[in-house]
């Protein structure tokens, strides 16, 4: 290992930490742009975290691969969701079918259940990176919790990145980090999706005159 095991023990915690708090304050949240905003402050602790597995590994490539995902997670993606959501001039979530409380409650739950099952899997292995493994699985529960909570297709679409922030993050601390060529083909793939996603909510806004996908009734006949 080429850092401290001290230091590499904490940076596992503080980036793990701060992925699973930015991903609960956007089941909390109401507002689109500090959504928004926690998905770039999600993606710069994805991006340290890359790093910090890499280098502790040993991994050449560790450093590129955080300046990608650095780029792509916490600059093009949550760009592109903003650029939309200022477009069509949305900037609060809709009144959701279920209160704040139990969204929170539903957070906490779907959180113990990725350390229950997470925390089997991970069993007495020593590595740090391997013992976080619940929080990536937190994050993609979580994420599929926005996904059905959110009425907001801008909302759909951050819950849909957490997700992959999620699988991500599972992905990064089984391997020790992927390939620069892998991660970046990922996660322009993710950038692509997103960006059509987005042109499609900005004309789903001018034709329907909302983003609210629970009232497209019409999809169904």
């Amino acid at each position: 290992m080429t850092m401290g095991t001290e230091i590499y023990q904490q940076l596992i915690a503080t980036t793990t930490g701060v992925l699973l708090l930015t991903a609960i304050l956007q089941v909390w949240g109401r507002s689109l742009v500090r959504s928004i905003a926690l998905l770039a402050v999600q993606g710069a602790a994805l991006a340290g975290l890359v790093a910090t597995v890499g280098i502790g590994a040993g991994e050449p490539e560790a450093v590129a691969v955080a300046v990608e995902v650095l780029l792509v997670k916490s600059v093009l993606l949550p760009g592109a969701l903003l650029r939309s959501a200022r477009m069509i001039g949305e900037t609060r979530e809709r009144p959701a079918a279920i209160n704040t409380a139990v969204e929170l409650i539903g957070a906490a739950g779907l959180t113990l259940i990725a350390y229950i099952v997470g925390t089997p899997l991970v069993g007495p292995h020593p590595d740090p990176a391997r013992q976080a493994l619940p929080v990536g699985f937190s994050l993609v529960l979580l994420g599929f919790w926005l996904l059905l909570i959110r009425r907001s297709a801008i909302t759909q679409l951050i819950g849909f990145v957490v997700v992959d922030n999620g699988i991500a993050t599972v992905s990064f601390l089984i391997s020790g980090g992927l390939p620069l060529t892998v991660e970046l083909g990922a996660s322009l793939d993710v950038l692509l999706v997103v960006l059509i996603l987005g042109v499609l909510v900005v004309r789903m806004q001018r034709s329907q005159g909302h983003i609210d996908i629970t009232e497209l009734k019409e999809l169904h006949d």
